[in-house]
């Protein structure tokens, strides 16, 4: 495969260690990965064009299991957080305002994708995947990417919801900027990785807000899927 442009990209980053380097980014509105329209395929192939390498994707299910690529073959698993431990394969994890997270221990070559939304977040899908990480040999390096979602101020939800989110994730629940009950699972996720040890870089960017990016939220169900993806080329 050979490089192609990264227009796809709304955020791209390389990452250069003793052990190699790491790559991750988000993409924009110019890519839909919508695993059920007919197109999957070839908006697959352009992204797998643009990073170089073989991409692992999944059925996601907003659920908490976590698969290590390889461990399952033929069909995408169902599973929201895939890890990697090896060069020349990556993963990515799709969203449409739910939080992507992509996971880099760049010194044990262990990579993951998550896929963090409300329920995810409830189930706390990040630490299990971060927990799982460390059995493969991630160490004191391990570091996250949190990329654009919707923000606090644009997810309305009923107050019933609102208390069920801050109950399971402690200062979740929020307002939006009319003052109606929200809810923060950007800041959610954040919280979680600080706790088991992470430090996070947030990607800002809120998905209903600004049109480069995917939102169901703003395009109900028009809207297209970004990806975040990570790879040891």
């Amino acid at each position: 495969m050979t490089s192609a442009p990264t227009a796809v990209f709304f955020h791209r980053e390389t990452l250069v260690g003793s052990a190699g380097p790491v790559e991750l980014g988000f993409t924009d509105r110019t890519l839909d990965l919508h695993l059920e329209r007919p197109g999957f395929d070839a908006e697959l192939g352009r992204l797998e064009a643009a990073c170089g390498v073989r991409l692992a994707v999944a059925e996601q299910v907003h659920g908490r299991d976590v698969v290590v690529v390889g461990e399952q073959g033929g069909a995408p698993p169902r599973a929201d957080a895939l890890i990697a431990t090896g060069r020349g394969v990556g993963l990515v994890t799709r969203v449409a305002d739910c939080v992507p997270v992509l996971l880099v221990a760049p010194e044990a070559g262990v990579v993951a994708a998550v896929h963090s939304g409300r329920p995810g977040t409830v189930l706390d899908v990040v630490t299990a995947t971060v927990d799982r990480m460390r059995t493969l040999g991630a160490g004191d390096d391990l570091a996250a990417w949190v990329g654009p979602s919707v923000c606090a101020g644009c997810y309305e939800v009923p107050e019933e919801l609102r208390a069920e989110v801050d109950a399971a994730v402690p200062g979740a629940g929020a307002e939006t900027t009319w003052g109606t009950p929200s809810v923060d699972v950007t800041g959610g996720v954040q919280r979680q990785l600080a706790a088991a040890g992470v430090p996070a870089q947030v990607v800002e960017g809120c998905t209903v807000e600004d049109e480069r990016l995917h939102s169901y939220r703003r395009d109900g169900a028009d809207a297209g899927r970004a990806a975040g993806v990570v790879w040891l080329p």
